[in-house]
Parts: structure tokens; sequence; C-alpha cells
């Protein structure tokens, strides 16, 4: 036997009841049945699974920094200083017998001004870097479901692969136990046993083969989620979903707010051409010396630094300008494909729909097909090699059935995804 004999359990149960009836093994079939249907730990939602990854993601603390830094900076632009306060504190004490006790203090303070304008588009620059900021943390989630559904579909296929591998591990030993009382009765000829039992063991080594990979799924959800069962279904699409257009999907957005951060970040820079002008305010006070009384006086300066930019500047600013073409070119290849994921996720969700409704009929056929042969095998008017041929059929069938199953729902799932559709 082939890998192609796994099958779903709800498929199979039918048939290995029609089976066993009449000879007599049916009960013998409920007890390993709870084997392979122990008790289960309840099956976390994926918008748990989705925050359990997330907390233990990378992209979490980078989000967090992301989302920090821009804090940060709408801070400092809404601040009424456009940088850190100086003092200034000078004295001088006159030399020489004509200024003795002459001496003069000075304390003053500099503050730096906004330039008429750069305020508002540090602010405007700032609320923009927030809103960049939650937007990439929504992609990085997004991003991660993806991984979610891909390996929470992975880990269902590989379930239902152990579980009809052991089914049918299980029909083909309660088939061994009825060739060889037949065998020792004399209605089957000694060959018989042999290739039922090696049929068999064939089965329990692609049921061996099957926990394995069941088991390397489970590890890899674990460490991905912490969780040890994998979620539950997500819920049937609703009609809405297709009306979402390409601007919606978070990747999408993503790159807009790109292309409005990168003209925000020209805007300042153009407006922080130059250094920034400063305003000093002074309080002088003079003691003559020689007996004379001190002397006090305020003083208020304005510094207005001009001339040509350094060359600094200069190439920040032609920098910022690279950046604004760029984002601006990578939304538009974006949304074009954001638009052919979304068609083929359409034509591909159809298309599994279609598949599944035919390998169903298909598996229902040939199950039915098996009973008769069963039938006629106990009567004697079949060979075994016949029957073992029917029941590998209705295995396969059932198999794509189940495989063609997962296949939908993981379709449903992409093309949630396709979508940016969130639990």
């Amino acid at each position: 036997m082939k890998s192609s004999l796994r099958i779903r359990p709800r498929l199979v149960r039918s048939v290995l009841l029609s089976l066993l009836v009449g000879s007599g093994l049916a009960a013998a079939q409920a007890q390993p049945s709870q084997a392979i249907n122990p008790p289960r730990a309840p099956q976390p939602s994926l918008a748990q699974a989705l925050e359990a990854a997330w907390a233990r993601s990378l992209e979490s603390a980078e989000s967090r920094g992301q989302l920090g830094l821009a804090a940060a900076e709408r801070r400092v632009a809404e601040a009424w200083l456009a940088g850190a306060p100086a003092l200034e504190i000078s004295q001088r004490q006159g030399r020489g017998a004509a200024a003795a006790g002459a001496r003069e203090t000075e304390i003053g303070v500099q503050l730096p001004l906004w330039r008429f304008g750069q305020r508002q588009l540090g602010t405007q620059a700032a609320q923009v870097e927030q809103d960049w900021a939650q937007a990439a943390e929504q992609a990085a989630r997004l991003r991660l479901l993806g991984q979610l559904r891909e390996l929470s579909g992975s880990l269902h296929a590989a379930q239902v692969d152990l579980q009809m591998a052991e089914l049918q591990a299980l029909l083909l030993q309660q088939l061994s136990v009825d060739v060889d009382r037949r065998v020792k009765a004399g209605d089957l000829a000694p060959a018989d046993a042999l290739a039922a039992k090696a049929e068999w063991l064939s089965a329990k080594a692609l049921a061996s083969e099957a926990e394995q990979v069941l088991r390397g799924q489970a590890s890899a959800w674990r460490l991905l989620t912490g969780f040890d069962a994998e979620p539950a279904p997500e819920p049937a699409l609703d009609g809405l979903i297709g009306a979402q257009s390409p601007q919606q999907h978070p990747a999408q957005r993503l790159l807009e707010l790109g292309v409005e951060r990168a003209r925000q970040r020209v805007a300042l820079g153009q407006a922080q051409r130059g250094a920034q002008p400063e305003l000093g305010l002074s309080l002088r006070q003079e003691q003559p010396g020689s007996g004379q009384s001190a002397q006090s006086s305020v003083a208020v300066s304005l510094r207005m630094p001009f001339g040509s930019d350094p060359p600094q500047r200069t190439q920040q600013l032609a920098a910022a300008l690279a950046e604004q073409g760029l984002a601006l070119a990578a939304a538009q290849r974006s949304q074009l494909q954001i638009e052919a994921e979304q068609a083929l996720a359409r034509a591909r969700l159809k298309s599994s729909a279609a598949q599944e409704s035919t390998e169903r009929e298909r598996a229902a056929l040939l199950r039915e097909r098996a009973q008769l042969l069963d039938k006629s095998f106990k009567l004697g008017e079949t060979a075994l090699p016949e029957l073992l041929r029917a029941l590998n059929a209705a295995a396969q069938a059932d198999a794509a059935a189940a495989r063609q199953a997962l296949a939908h729902a993981l379709a449903q799932a992409r093309f949630q995804q396709a979508f940016g559709v969130f639990p």
C-alpha cells in the first residue's frame, strides 16, 4: 500500500462498520477508535493564536520601538522651542589702578526658535510617522497571520493523515484476522493470509510515518504560538469580503503612508534649511569701581542665520527626494500585485469548491463498490486480491476527498489573507 491510503475519519467510519458488520468484528473496532481520538485540549481561536504568536515574535518588539520613536518625534514637534535652550554666564574684571574694583557680570539664555511654518510641518510629519508605525504593525500582523494560516492547514492535514492511516491499518488488521480464520476453516489458501498480513504491516508503517509528520507540524505550531492545540476553523466567508478594495489592504495602506511620510520629510527638509534662529535674553550688571554705584541693564537679541545650506543638509534633502520617488513606485506596483493576488485567490476558491464536490461524489461511489465486493468476498464469489484492490481504490478516493476538503478550507483562508481580513 502507498501513502494514498490515508482517508478521512468521518468518511471511512461508515466503510469500516459496513465492512466489519457480519464478520463479528465491529465491536472490536470500538476500542481502537477511542485510542485514535483521545481527549484533546480546547482549541484556541485563530485570533487568540495570532495574539500569542505576536507576543512571542521579534516583529512585536520592533513595532513597539517604532511607535515609541514616533511618539518621541511628536513630542519634539509639539514643543514651543526648536531645540534645547542654552545658558550663558560671563564675568569681566578691570585691571590697573584706574579700574580697581571694576566688574561686569552678564547672565543670558539663548532660545532656539522655529522658522515660519516649520513647527506645523513638524507636527504633521510626526503624525504621519505615527500613522505609518501603526500601519507597519498591522502589516506585520497580517504577515504573521499568513504563516499561522498556512501552518494551521498543514497541521490539520497531518492530523487527518494520521487518523486515516490508523483507521486503514485497523481495517486491514481486522481483514487479516478474518482471512486467518477462513484459512483455518479451509475456505482460503494460506497465501491469502500472507498477503493480507503484508498489507496490514504496510499500513502500520504508513501510520508511523504519518505520526512523525504530525509531531513535526505540532512542534512548529507550538514554537510559533505556544499552544499545544491547533486553532478552531475560521468562520465561513460572507458576501461582503469581495467588495474590499486593494487600498484597504494593510500592506497597501502601509506603502501609501510611506509615500506620504516621504513627502512630509521632503517638506520638512526644505523648511529646515539653515540653522535655527535664536532669541537671546540677558541681564548685565556693571560695577564701575572706585566707590561708584552698580548699574544693571537687560538685553534682548535675535540671531538670524543666513547663507547657503551646509553639504550635510543638502545631502539629507536629496535622500528624502529619492525616498519619495521610490515609495511612490513601490505603492503603484503593490496595488497591481494585490489586485492580481485577489483575483487569483477568488479563482482558486471557486475551483477548489468544485473539486471538493467532485471528489466527494467519487469517494461515495468507490465506497459503495468496496462494500459490494466485501459481501461478495464473504460469499466466496470474489478473490482476496480483487477485494484488496477495491479497498485500496476506496481508500485513495476517501484520501483525495479529505485532502480536497482541506485544500478548500486552505483556499478560503488564503482568500481572506489576500484581502487582508483578520479573524
